[in-house]
């Protein structure tokens, strides 16, 4: 590939990145606005037109990993390991 055609798809990706956090944030804040109408109406779900609304409290359980550490370093250094990948990034 030239380095014109590189430098082409390199601003198209850049332009595509920023639609693209554009359109996050008009997802957030209707998510926002959805879950701020709920929470007024106290409501965890709500059938509206061919959709079903949730927004409800979830407990999940999650490993807490600093702590064991500081807690059994030795045990925590023998499964600890190292794992190689690739960045690709465009500045």
């Amino acid at each position: 590939m030239t380095e014109r055609k590189i430098t082409n798809r390199c601003r198209k990706l850049k332009e595509l990145e920023e639609q693209q956090k554009e359109l996050e944030r008009q997802i957030d804040a209707l998510k926002a606005e959805i879950k701020a109408d709920m929470e007024r109406k106290d409501l965890q779900e709500q059938k509206v037109g061919d959709y079903m609304v949730r927004f409800t409290d979830v407990l999940t359980s999650r490993f807490d990993t600093k702590g064991f550490r500081q807690e059994h370093e030795r045990l925590y250094s023998q499964y600890v390991r190292q794992v190689s990948t690739k960045r690709f990034s465009v500045a």
